[in-house]
């Protein structure tokens, strides 16, 4: 889980740069908040390499989106898309899971939905607590950031993450029954 190779190290950089810039392609579903398919990225991220490696591609990827949108870094919100990934890597952490062999059981797939939900959250929970507390911003505004982000992130774990991380498993699973005749 901590193991910080080469492999891991650009995962982190690719991931980081693929979340950061689609995070500006969403559509609007409340002030200020916007369905964004790159969510979908924490969850594969998170699945393939762990809860700290999807924690580091949402935080910085979040920020990498606030810098290059020039309005400045939120950071409670990049925290709390750090925090989806984290929570989107738990299911790595379950034994018998395993994205690279293809390794799976029906109860990861829940664990997968299961772990996006808390993620989904404890992000966007920690992200409107912040901005009230931190950024002085409106309790009522705020929870109609919440809950609009807190929504539109389960539909784009269910509908994205979890088919593409299925896949995944599918397609490995198939190539590690490969034999090499000598």
């Amino acid at each position: 889980m901590f193991n910080f190779s080469t492999l891991v190290v650009v995962a982190i950089g690719i991931g980081a740069a693929l979340y950061g810039f689609l995070g500006f392609f969403g559509f609007t579903v409340g002030p200020a908040t916007w369905i964004k398919p790159a969510v979908a990225f924490l969850t594969i991220f998170g699945a393939l390499f762990g809860p700290v490696i999807g924690f580091l591609i949402g935080f910085i990827g979040h920020v990498i989106t606030d810098l290059m949108s020039g309005g400045g870094v939120w950071w409670g919100w990049a925290l709390g898309s750090g925090l989806i990934g984290l929570f989107s890597g738990f299911v790595y952490l379950s034994k018998g899971f395993n994205v690279k062999a293809g390794a799976y059981a029906k109860k990861h797939l829940y664990q997968i939905i299961i772990f996006g939900v808390l993620g989904c959250l404890v992000g966007m929970g920690e992200a409107t607590i912040f901005d009230v507390l931190f950024m002085g911003e409106p309790l009522d505004k705020m929870l109609v950031q919440f809950w609009g982000a807190f929504l539109s992130n389960i539909v784009v774990v269910a509908v994205l993450g979890l088919p593409i991380i299925l896949a995944i498993l599918r397609v490995n699973k198939k190539s590690t029954n490969l034999t090499i005749e000598k």
